[in-house]
């Protein structure tokens, strides 16, 4: 029994993917080299990701799925469920093995798990859309933090990008500690050796804030306030929309509570 090891990127995993294939091998599992641990009886090997592989195993693979489902594997690798390689290797096994439509064989555990994945990670994303909160720096830099479920960074990317085009910002993730920088021109990568905010709720020092920007939050809770009828106040409906996760980055929540 083989278990083969990769990166931890999408491309890494389509590498391993495409060596699958071209050596004929049937994986005992297909792990992230990070915080991977040992399995007795096994060996393991490390596939270095190549671009021109994945590249070619992308493509045959949208070649086989319909338009609607084609970042459905995208999707699903970003939930980092432990079991999502496996899945979407056998998902990947039967679409380029099959004549048939298997997307929507949900009579298949693989393409079953995949489609629960792909709508939890596809609702998490919206979700980090509504609850993003910025706070400006002095420099001019847009700053929020996030701590998402999933890997969802790459699925909000476009939506900032041209949402707020003009200006720069940056969204950074607690939990997997990567964000994105959009610098007027182009989006990158960054990983942030010294953090000048809060690591719990992502509050920026007061001395790299702009001054303003106190005062807008106070404007944000006062709005919040005018605009919350008690009357009608119902604390089940308000966390099924806005899970308790997610009120330590809100300036309208403030610690409080709704």
């Amino acid at each position: 029994m083989i278990v083969l090891k990769y990166d931890g990127t999408f491309e890494g995993f389509l590498t391993v993917v495409f060596e699958c294939y071209r050596r004929k091998l049937e994986p005992y599992n297909i792990i992230r080299v990070s915080g991977s641990q040992e399995v007795l009886f096994t060996e393991s090997e490390y596939i270095a990701t190549q671009h021109g592989k994945a590249g070619r195993v992308w493509q045959g693979v949208q070649k086989r799925l319909s338009r609607r489902s084609l970042q459905l594997p995208y999707r699903a690798f970003l939930s980092e469920s432990p079991e999502v390689e496996m899945n979407l290797f056998r998902f990947f096994r039967r679409l380029f093995d099959s004549e048939a439509c298997v997307e929507n064989d949900f009579s298949d555990p693989s393409v079953l798990s995949l489609r629960k994945l792909d709508k939890k990670v596809s609702f998490e994303a919206m979700r980090m859309l509504q609850f993003v909160r910025f706070q400006k720096t002095k420099d001019n830099i847009f700053f929020a933090v996030i701590e998402p479920q999933f890997d969802v960074i790459p699925l909000i990317i476009s939506h900032f990008k041209s949402r707020f085009a003009s200006q720069q910002w940056l969204i950074y993730d607690l939990k997997r500690d990567y964000g994105i920088f959009y610098n007027l021109k182009e989006v990158e990568e960054v990983t942030l050796s010294t953090k000048q905010f809060n690591p719990i709720n992502g509050k920026v020092a007061p001395d790299i804030l702009q001054e303003q920007e106190e005062e807008y939050k106070t404007l944000w809770r006062d709005y919040f306030n005018h605009i919350n009828i008690k009357e009608r106040k119902n604390l089940k409906v308000q966390r099924q929309h806005m899970p308790r996760r997610y009120w330590k980055f809100l300036p309208e929540v403030s610690g409080k509570g709704l």
